[in-house]
């Protein structure tokens, strides 16, 4: 294995099976995977930082070289704090690359010293996305297919227990 080190950053709001397969994959590209739980103001999050980041360390038990972070600031700054040298983003469809590609080129200007690596997604995952699995959840609908045993309950425990409350 090599002695790279790679940031997989998102919101994982929450971790789902295409999340969990981009994670996996990097993980065999790279000899350390830092998966960074990032905070994205624009984005309304049903998870604290600290709950997403304990549910994506129960899914990646096994996955020896794979740690979990959370960080608030510049992706590229965490990037240069942990010396890495690629940022794993996962791609699902043109729509995806046009903004990664975006962020991509930004990032590179903040930190010239990482470059950003686009895995695509597994093909039953390419409409796979959090946003889905709460619409599902919040309708007491079963999300089993899109994430894993291990933090279902959690799942439908805060998204389907609050839609009744809010009812």
């Amino acid at each position: 294995m090599n002695s790279l080190t790679a940031v997989c950053p998102g919101s994982f709001d929450p971790v789902t099976f295409g999340h969990l397969d981009i994670i996996t994959r990097a993980s065999h590209l790279f000899g350390k995977v830092i998966v960074v739980v990032a905070s994205n103001g624009a984005k309304h999050c049903s998870f604290t930082p600290e709950e997403r980041v304990n549910m994506i360390k129960k899914c990646i038990t096994g996955l020896d070289n794979v740690e979990v972070a959370h960080y608030d600031g510049l992706l590229a700054d965490y990037a240069a704090k942990r010396n890495a040298t690629a940022i794993v983003k996962g791609l699902r469809a043109m729509s995806d690359f046009e903004y990664e590609f975006q962020m991509a080129l930004a990032n590179k200007k903040l930190n010239p010293n990482v470059e950003t690596v686009f895995l695509t997604t597994a093909s039953q995952n390419m409409y796979l996305s959090s946003s889905m699995v709460k619409q599902i959840a919040s309708m007491g609908g079963d999300i089993s297919s899109f994430v894993p045993d291990v933090i279902k309950g959690d799942i439908m425990n805060r998204i389907y227990q609050k839609n009744r409350k809010d009812s």
